[in-house]
């Protein structure tokens, strides 16, 4: 199995390299002429720190509804040829259209192979609804063509891995990356893959059509983090009430002690993929693109900080940019789980920008309602939302209603919904449409910076058209919120306790 995949592997790099030589566009010099003035120069330090796609407008297609991106992931999966690569946090049992839709391309596809990436804990919780039961008709049916992988965080050890309960070892770190790709498109979100997120839990999707080197690296960061995961396998025998087996695939590394080989993996891939991207600030002859995107992953286990340096990066340049007339930035910030890292929060409140924050309302928080302990963490938020809403009045950056300056933090309330989005917008005036999103799993956290695997993108555009697009993704988002309502709201001084033993994991 191990040689069939090695040279499943070989094919499809032989098969990008040929499709890449018949387009030399996708390796084409990157220019930064073409943007804004205040983010030229952030978009040329991150070329010298990431790998960067460039692309034209019309390959990027913003989606804002859950049913759109339920649609999307199904056509998708029904026009694939070569390959599907999926990264989620886990798949729902309740999920049967996707697999369903899996089986018939696989059918009728022989040279077609399935990869998916999702978070072991998560995935294998002892219930007969389990991601990996429901994945084992797909194993049995297509055992050398459908390849699982499932990440384990190795902060949860020792001791402490026999005594946490199922429900919340997820608690020390997920595999939290959220790729939707087949072939040469690939589609990012914060989504996962369940019935809600179908329906009436609201996330962010960007999907990208016809781009090899873009699709190649999402592809190949699974294929390098595969390496430090575990395989969903099924059994050989009879096993009562399982069905599967995991395996690890490194002898010579133990499963909890990964941090150095995954950090040597992820350093690997962003340097190749940065010795694909040539810089050209003024070019001669060629037609500047007129979007960038550069991935960046935070795994802070791993010691891969590059969401941290990237925002630090940007907040540095756009203070000594300055403002004018043209240039008055207005930041859009989103969390579904706003607990800003510490950071994070010190780069805003130390920034003359102004930031419009989305939070999510304790009754669209997902844990709302749950049993036990878990129903304790939209109080938990709102002890942090109180925190940092403090934080900011003794910063002075209280939102003044008359000028609309400072900071301003919303919550999103909308009947019979759950909020999930995430990510940044930066316009370049409070009534323009954004130069810079960020996009992708990061929930900008204290828990993203430090326990979970995240990828996330920074895309910078000058398309009117796709900045258009980007301004109705945030506005739409927006349209649910109203004022921030925390201070009004008791937090019960038992959940401030659990939230002062495990803050960090909130």
């Amino acid at each position: 199995m191990l040689a069939l995949r090695a040279n499943i592997r070989s094919l499809l790099s032989r098969n990008l390299l040929r499709r890449l030589y018949l387009n030399p566009t996708c390796f084409r010099n990157v220019s930064t002429v073409h943007l804004d003035p205040a983010i030229r120069g952030f978009a040329a330090a991150l070329l010298k720190k990431q790998p960067c796609f460039s692309m034209h407008p019309k390959d990027v297609h913003v989606l804002s509804e859950p049913q759109q991106f339920h649609q999307q992931l199904l056509d998708m999966v029904h026009r694939a040829r070569r390959r599907i690569f999926i990264s989620s946090l886990y798949i729902g049992h309740a999920d049967t259209r996707l697999i369903d839709t899996l089986h018939e391309t696989l059918r009728n596809n022989a040279g077609l192979n399935v990869y998916l990436h999702l978070d072991l804990n998560r995935s294998t919780r002892p219930e007969s609804s389990s991601t990996a039961q429901v994945l084992l008709p797909l194993l049995r049916d297509h055992p050398n063509r459908v390849h699982v992988s499932l990440f384990r965080s190795p902060k949860l050890r020792g001791l402490m891995a026999k005594l946490v309960p199922p429900r919340f070892n997820e608690g020390w770190g997920t595999w939290h990356a959220k790729i939707y790709g087949v072939d040469d498109e690939v589609m990012i979100s914060g989504a996962n893959l369940n019935r809600s997120y179908y329906t009436n839990r609201q996330d962010r999707y960007i999907h990208f059509t016809a781009q090899p080197t873009l699709a190649q690296y999402c592809f190949s960061f699974l294929e390098s983090m595969s390496t430090c995961s575990y395989r969903l396998l099924p059994t050989t025998s009879a096993i009562p009430n399982e069905g599967y087996h995991i395996e690890w695939p490194d002898p010579n590394t133990h499963p909890h002690n990964i941090e150095s080989k995954a950090e040597k993996a992820l350093t690997k891939l962003q340097a190749s993929f940065m010795s694909s991207t040539t810089t050209q600030h003024d070019p001669p002859d060629t037609a500047p693109s007129e979007v960038l995107v550069f991935p960046i992953i935070q795994a802070g286990q791993f010691n891969i900080r590059e969401e941290e340096q990237c925002l630090s990066i940007l907040f540095n340049h756009l203070a000594m940019h300055g403002t004018s007339a043209s240039f008055n930035p207005t930041m859009d910030l989103t969390s579904g789980y706003f607990g800003l890292y510490k950071p994070y929060q010190d780069l805003i409140l130390r920034s003359s920008i102004d930031c419009r924050i989305i939070a999510a309302s304790p009754m669209a928080n997902g844990f709302y309602g749950s049993r036990g302990l878990s129903g304790r963490i939209p109080d938990g938020y709102t002890l942090l939302e109180q925190r940092f809403i403090k934080a900011v009045n003794a910063a002075r950056r209280n939102w003044s209603v008359d000028g609309g300056k400072g900071i301003r933090l919303n919550e999103w309330a909308r009947e019979g919904w759950t909020y999930h989005a995430k990510g940044i917008w930066l316009s370049p005036t409070p009534d323009s449409a954004p130069i810079l999103s960020l996009f992708g799993s990061t929930n900008l956290n204290s828990r993203s910076s430090h326990l979970d695997t995240e990828l996330s993108f920074v895309m910078m555009t000058s398309s009117d058209i796709l900045r258009r697009r980007l301004q109705e993704e945030v506005q739409a988002l927006r349209q649910w919120v109203v004022p921030w309502k925390g201070q009004e709201r008791r937090v019960p001084w038992t959940t401030k306790v659990i939230a002062g033993i495990v803050g960090g994991m909130l």
